[in-house]
């Protein structure tokens, strides 16, 4: 499976010809879904959800289809009719050649005043890859990949350090990452590689990995 690292939280797996896309979002560039033969997004703050973003992707390929939750379903399943998938924790379905399981319910606290809303991660190929959007779950079976969401507002390098280590996967790649500056980027790079317990990696957006 090839893993490319778009800008932000956004990711594209390509594999046997075809193409799965996670998390386009207004960080991300403005073709990221485009080419892909299915997206999924993790929930509706637009760092992870662009509506201009999928609609590229889903007019592009006519075949292309969305999996996500409620809360963006409902905003573009009328202009795709049959086309948008609604999902949730424990779920499992087969998008674009693509195993997918559904794990998790809520968002990350950001602060105790702000209702948290929905947030599921997609576990693809049985363990190979997780995306857990923005929320810090841990699926119940082992993971090689690890999607890391390394800085946000509602994490501190603490816990993304012991969700590495209670993960244990085989490696980490940085996501949710547009906020981190590139000063800062070897304090990270430092500090969760000797602590982690995985291998911690990073890709610029455009670069891939096989994984």
């Amino acid at each position: 499976m090839k893993l490319t690292k778009k800008s932000h939280a956004c990711v594209r797996l390509e594999k046997d010809g075809r193409t799965l896309v996670i998390d386009p979002g207004t960080f991300s560039e403005e073709d990221a879904a485009v080419g892909a033969d299915a997206i999924l997004v993790t929930h509706e703050h637009l760092d992870h959800f662009a509506e201009d973003r999928l609609r590229g992707g889903l007019e592009a390929n006519p075949g292309a289809g969305v999996w996500t939750l409620r809360s963006v379903a409902e905003q573009i399943s009328a202009a795709f009719p049959g086309r948008v998938h609604t999902v949730g924790h424990g779920d499992t379905f087969t998008a674009a050649g693509f195993d997918v399981q559904v794990h998790g319910e809520l968002h990350a606290v950001i602060h105790p005043d702000i209702p948290r809303i929905t947030n599921v991660g997609y576990l693809i190929d049985g363990g190979k890859v997780f995306h857990p959007g923005d929320a810090l779950t841990v699926p119940d079976q082992p993971v090689e990949t690890l999607m890391l969401p390394v800085m946000a507002p509602w994490n501190k390098i603490a816990e993304v350090i012991e969700y590495v280590r209670e993960v244990k996967p085989r490696r980490a790649y940085d996501i949710h990452d547009a906020l981190l500056t590139d000063l800062a980027r070897p304090i990270y790079d430092h500090q969760i590689g000797s602590l982690g317990g995985a291998e911690h990696l990073r890709l610029t957006p455009g670069d891939s990995a096989d994984v």
